[in-house]
């Protein structure tokens, strides 16, 4: 694949790394010729000096023949912008962005392009980490608002259904692993201590499902 990455910081840097040592043949522009700094010594993909919103010098590091496009600068507008002509003006559909700044997220919406918010994504699984490592994020899709999440069932709901303990709560089943052997779900399924669930919900859906296992079945929470 051909990939061009726009800004050489650190997440740039690694990128394009971890891209050119991949296979991937590789272009990285910046307008600062010090960034390139950043690319270990036996990286040999193209770098280009020059300001990504001068469309000279995406078009001298061969945006006509990417396969794709990122755009990781420190700066939302030019990524943005940036994004904005892969997809417009050399249509490029395989184009992802850089949020920086959430109040901003918003615009990036309205441009219509792939972001993704480090720092959203970042605090929210410090948040995790920090309160409730009981139930773990394994796969997000976007910047966290649909995940999939690994849940370890307690002793308080052991012998309870798949319906009862999701009830009215806006997720999708997707597996159930007990003795190592992951099958798909019914609703009326009985779950046994330490099976494993894995469920597709947003953030709010999963504290409430949080909110119902930090009590028994017991207790009338259903």
């Amino acid at each position: 694949m051909n990939v061009l990455v726009v800004g050489c910081g650190k997440m740039g840097s690694d990128l394009a790394y971890r891209l050119f040592r991949n296979g991937h043949i590789v272009t990285i522009v910046d307008k600062d010729l010090n960034a390139f700094n950043r690319l270990p010594p036996d990286f040999r993909g193209r770098m280009v000096e020059g300001d990504a919103l001068n469309q000279d010098i995406l078009t001298r590091a061969g945006i006509q023949s990417a396969d794709a496009l990122t755009s990781l600068t420190d700066y939302d507008s030019v990524n943005m912008v940036v994004g904005h002509i892969a997809r417009y003006n050399f249509h490029i559909t395989n184009v992802v962005v850089r949020n920086n700044f959430p109040n901003s997220l918003s615009l990036f919406e309205t441009f219509n392009l792939q972001v993704i918010s480090a720092s959203i994504w970042a605090a929210q699984r410090v948040e995790e980490m920090i309160h409730h490592n009981e139930i773990r994020s394994v796969f997000s899709a976007g910047n966290g608002e649909v995940e999939v999440y690994e849940i370890l069932v307690p002793e308080g709901w052991s012998g309870c259904t798949m319906e009862e303990l999701f009830l009215n709560q806006d997720c999708q089943l997707v597996a159930v692993t007990k003795g190592g052997k992951a099958y798909m779900p019914s609703p009326n399924q009985k779950l046994e201590l330490g099976d494993i669930i894995h469920v597709s919900t947003t953030y709010d859906g999963i504290n409430s499902i949080r909110e119902r296992l930090s009590h028994s079945r017991l207790e009338g929470v259903l």
